[in-house]
């Protein structure tokens, strides 16, 4: 008998895992035969725009993926590095087999952690309430978390080929109606795709722009030493596409799957094949390709931006027509796969399953797209699991303070109708939900959890400690005769720092870099801190006058938004329109903040339920 037990071994799988564990609940991971834990069959890479964000809000709330992309991290970048604070985003490659190596030793050295490694055929509900999972052995668990990603009646296309599958080389899951007749698929089914794999050696990197790692960017992980490596360092390449190689493309666009109607599932906008690009974007023959290693071992590197499930013969041609790709040699062709999807609207913001209780579902099988979204999901579904075990109240992030929030509230408040993928634009506080202020923000939930592990003592002296050093720089005043204000003019007259101010004035002048500027205030103090407690603190400062002039608004909508609201009189009120009413019963939103994001809901009826009069 298990407390949790999750369906699938991928990155919402290993989350929801060791969250669950660090309940002291006993935990099961019942996962496909000869797959790694954590593996990464599409790009080997972790964070991004958004996405970045949200590794660092998983690993405050005390999750895996920043662990693990630390030690396997083989090339670090800042993403949007020329823009603001607000909106850049680190990313880093990782070495794939390294990533899946460490999970499985960290998952392992869990003592209350067991992987099993059956194929799922069914899933059933005894007398008693618990959910019974039938592999080679029959699994009994009081909750139950599917992480089954996209082997969910997997299909795989390369050209007019069709396998089944939920990735290469490997079998796909049986369908959901096949394991649970009371949950809904979204639908449309959805697809995703990858890019041929290219042997390192047949590519001339003389022609090709590098890409070294950035020693500057910061570990994931809060508790490992920030610019630490703890893995050889390479080079990613950037090569482009031609108007030879789109030719190529446009030439075969019958032999496409996804244009000649063999594949009808939908895919991702934001994360376009080579051939959506070719058709969408008919005037434009340039694009980026990316040629990423994907182990320092393996032979092979991954070309992202150029996947495709074009036959193989189109797939040699256009990958030979780029520069510096002409002696190419693929490894593994590209393919798409399409697959079943839950439909979300069912779902609690909790990702407990309306209509089963004690079933949640994370990651790609609720139609996200990304390794992040993935694991975010995997996180708070196992906590939420663990937490139902022990009677204690749910985990559920505020869209306003995370970008985790934003993710699943979007999710549970529409029926997808293409693959969901996490961007800073989606949250309306972005200027907040940084990535140096994660720690702030994700420390208070860490701390409902009740937990007392060396994670929680790092953030609770690091919540404390940006207190102090807060109002440090609000009380400590500069003479005007200062020579920290000489050191800190810039070149032009407006730029003369000759009155006396404060630090956290000093801090908010548009031409300094906040975290220097208040590196050197400490150090002519004689003060030393942790770079990232400084880091943190200065980039509140400098953001300080922008927050403060929304934060009243934001404290009404937060309040507005969490009021609870109760669904099913609202969808019989005579006060609200058929159309609402309709909308409301299918989503059954549980807060106002749900019932705004509904599409089609009419300001009217907003007003009503915001008044209270329902």
């Amino acid at each position: 008998m298990f407390d949790v037990l999750i369906i699938g071994g991928g990155h919402a799988g290993i989350e929801a895992a060791y969250i669950s564990s660090q309940f002291n609940l006993r935990v099961g991971i019942i996962t496909m035969p000869g797959i790694g834990l954590g593996s990464a069959p599409c790009n080997p890479s972790v964070g991004g725009v958004g996405k970045g964000q949200v590794v660092r809000e998983i690993d405050a709330l005390g999750g895996l993926m920043g662990i693990l992309a630390d030690k396997a991290g083989i090339q670090f970048r800042t993403l949007n590095e020329s823009k603001g604070f607000a909106v850049q985003s680190s990313r880093v490659q990782i070495d794939k087999e390294l990533y899946s190596q460490e999970a499985e030793t960290l998952i392992s050295s869990v003592p209350n952690i067991e992987v099993i490694r059956e194929k799922v055929e069914k899933v059933s509900k005894n007398e008693d309430g618990f959910f019974e999972v039938l592999g080679k052995s029959l699994y009994t668990t009081k909750k139950l978390v599917v992480t089954v990603g996209t082997f969910l009646n997997g299909r795989l296309h390369t050209g007019s080929d069709q396998t089944s599958g939920g990735r290469v080389g490997c079998d796909k899951s049986v369908g959901l109606s096949e394991l649970f007749s009371e949950v809904k698929t979204c639908p449309n089914r959805f697809k995703t795709g990858t890019p041929p794999r290219l042997h390192k050696d047949s590519i001339d990197y003389s022609l090709l722009e590098e890409q070294p790692s950035d020693p500057s960017v910061r570990n994931f992980h809060c508790m490992h030493k920030p610019l630490e490596r703890l893995a050889p360092q390479v080079s990613c390449y950037l090569a482009r596409t031609n108007e030879l190689t789109m030719q190529v493309i446009r030439d075969n666009r019958e032999r496409s799957p996804m244009f000649n109607g063999q594949i009808k599932a939908v895919g991702a906008r934001y994360c376009p094949s080579i051939e959506d690009k070719a058709f969408r974007y008919p005037e434009k023959h340039v694009h980026h390709v990316f040629i990423e290693p994907e182990g320092l071992s393996l032979e092979t590197v991954y070309p992202s931006g150029i996947s495709s499930s074009l036959p193989q013969e189109v797939q040699d041609e256009y990958v030979r027509s780029i520069t510096g790709l002409e002696r190419a040699k693929i490894e593994v062709y590209g393919y798409a796969v399409e697959y079943d999807v839950v439909d979300t609207t069912f779902l609690r913001m909790t990702l407990e399953h309306f209509s089963i209780p004690g079933l949640y579902f994370a990651g790609q099988v609720n139609g996200t797209s990304g390794y992040e979204e993935a694991a975010g999901q995997g996180l708070i579904a196992g906590a939420n699991a663990s937490l139902s075990v022990l009677g204690k109240e749910p985990l559920i992030l505020s869209r306003h303070d995370s970008y985790i929030g934003v993710m699943i509230e979007d999710l549970t408040s529409n029926t997808r109708d293409e693959p969901y993928r996490l961007f800073t634009a989606r949250s309306e506080n972005r200027l907040y939900i940084r990535e140096d202020n994660t720690i702030l923000r994700m420390c208070p939930y860490r701390t409902a959890l009740g937990l007392t592990l060396p994670l929680d003592h790092y953030q609770a002296q690091f919540y404390s400690s940006y207190f102090i050093l807060n109002d440090f720089c609000d009380v400590t005043m500069i003479p005007e005769s200062s020579f920290i204000l000489r050191e800190m003019s810039g070149v032009g007259e407006s730029q003369q720092l000759v009155k006396r101010m404060s630090v956290s004035e000093l801090l908010r002048q548009a031409w300094l870099n906040p975290i220097t500027a208040l590196s050197r205030v400490l150090e002519s103090f004689g003060i030393s801190l942790d770079i990232d407690l400084v880091r943190t603190v200065a980039i509140s400062k400098k953001y300080d006058g922008y927050i403060k002039r929304s934060e009243d608004h934001l404290e009404k909508v937060k309040k507005l938004d969490g009021m609870i609201i109760n669904w099913e009189k609202i969808s019989t009120s005579p006060n609200v329109s058929f159309e609402c009413r309709q909308r409301i019963s299918r989503i059954r939103p549980e807060t106002f903040g749900q019932l705004k994001l509904i599409e089609g809901i009419r300001p009217a009826t907003l007003a009503v339920v915001a008044a209270r009069a329902l």
